[in-house]
């Protein structure tokens, strides 16, 4: 998952390749590798360690808002975070009906699909078949790692086909939504 990411008004770029509780694993930031370790899942509204380079930290997340700024704490400092969407450009033509018999290799991405930015489960769907919408509208919110994530549009238009329901269970990379 690449995001940019803003703390204290500043940017970073952030790739996870793969997120592993209890074990180490590597986050690129700004294309620096960085040794990253979560000491057990963090459950919603407590605290949590992340190990960056060995080092600890006391994180405490509240509500986490993809459209607008949110506040953490990281050992006690208070950061205002604000999360920025990707957007996804064809790399190689791929039909709306190929997509719903395979799934995308998660370095294939096309042009109006939406993708899981994670695994977790689905908990709502909040777009219908044809609805229009604009950047950053709310398209449904998955749920990974005892977090609720709005997963937003990258670009206006009209919702083509919905490809998950309330309740399913997504890997990262899937595709969600084709939006036109």
């Amino acid at each position: 998952m690449k995001r940019e990411i803003v703390v204290e008004g500043k940017p970073y770029r952030v790739e996870v390749v793969e997120c592993s509780v209890g074990k180490s694993f590597s986050v690129k930031l700004n294309d620096e590798s960085v040794d990253v370790a979560l000491e057990k899942e963090p459950a919603s509204n407590k605290p949590f360690i992340i190990r960056i380079r060995g080092k600890p930290y006391l994180v405490e997340l509240s509500k986490i808002v993809r459209q607008a700024p949110f506040s953490i704490k990281v050992n006690d400092v208070p950061l205002n975070v604000e999360l920025k969407s990707t957007v996804m450009k064809m790399v190689s033509p791929v039909s709306p009906t190929a997509m719903l018999v395979q799934k995308p290799s998660k370095k294939t991405f096309v042009e109006g699909v939406v993708a899981a930015p994670m695994a977790g489960k689905i908990i709502s769907v909040r777009v219908k078949k044809g609805d229009s919408i604009k950047v950053g509208d709310v398209l449904c919110t998955l749920e990974a790692m005892k977090m609720e994530n709005e997963i937003t549009a990258p670009r206006a238009g009209t919702v083509k086909e919905i490809l998950v329901s309330e309740g399913a269970n997504v890997n990262s990379g899937d595709s969600l939504f084709i939006i036109e």
